[in-house]
């Protein structure tokens, strides 16, 4: 997988990804920032190549590179139950069937900044971990555990029996804000156009819903999951 950009190497960098190798573009008056980016892949002994800059930004379809591409290899996932083991009072966002990926991309960001422990996707017919998904996500998806599940329903299953309440952000329930969201708790966020599955949805403990006016009936399932997202932690971060 290749990504682009001087932020998402910065990321890629702290977070200890394993890094093919890194493309730097031959650039004419490189700034500081650039160059330390440089310097740090030196220091850490991770392969890399100058080339041009549009050779740079070929090697990803056109786009602008910033002079910097990198050679990864495929997205890491993370098991489920390892993954719940490592989180003291998890905060948990379950995705049914996302399939754009710059929602996916948005609701990771928003995730890492709303102090989300890990993410849920099932494996079919949902979009993966894509070049667009960091781009979308400003590399912040190498922060956050991505978990990769063969049946949605049933890692709910295993979430309640670790003793969160799952909640399901759709249509027809309580208005987010009444609801007991302080404990261990996961957010269900559905498909773009079909909402959440039934079989998913009857595994949830509640429906959560955010109240709106003038005859809108939904909103982008990015801007559902900040919304309710930032809920969560308002209440856990009252006191701070």
């Amino acid at each position: 997988m290749r990504v682009y950009g001087r932020k998402i190497l910065r990321e890629i960098l702290a977070s200890g990804v394993p890094i093919r190798r890194v493309y730097f573009a031959n650039l004419e008056n490189p700034s500081k920032d650039f160059e330390d980016l440089v310097v740090e892949v030196q220091r850490k002994g991770i392969p890399y190549r100058f080339i041009s800059k549009k050779k740079a930004d070929n090697l990803v379809q056109g786009e602008k590179s910033q002079g910097v591409v990198i050679d990864l290899a495929e997205f890491r996932y993370q098991e489920l139950y390892e993954t719940l083991e490592r989180s003291t009072r998890p905060f948990v966002v379950l995705l049914d069937r996302i399939q754009d990926p710059h929602n996916l991309g948005a609701i990771i960001r928003t995730a890492v900044a709303a102090g989300v422990d890990f993410i849920v996707i099932p494996k079919d017919r949902s979009v993966r971990v894509t070049p667009a998904v960091v781009k979308v996500s400003a590399g912040y998806v190498f922060k956050i555990p991505v978990v990769l599940v063969t049946n949605l329903a049933r890692a709910i299953d295993e979430l309640k029996s670790a003793g969160l309440w799952i909640y399901a952000a759709a249509a027809g329930g309580k208005d987010y804000y009444e609801i007991d969201l302080d404990g261990p708790v996961g957010l269900v966020f559905g498909n773009e156009g079909r909402g959440i599955r039934r079989l998913v949805l009857e595994r949830c403990d509640g429906v959560v819903s955010i109240p709106m006016k003038n005859g809108v009936d939904s909103l982008n399932v990015a801007v559902s999951a900040g919304i309710i997202m930032y809920e969560v932690f308002r209440r856990r971060n009252k006191d701070q």
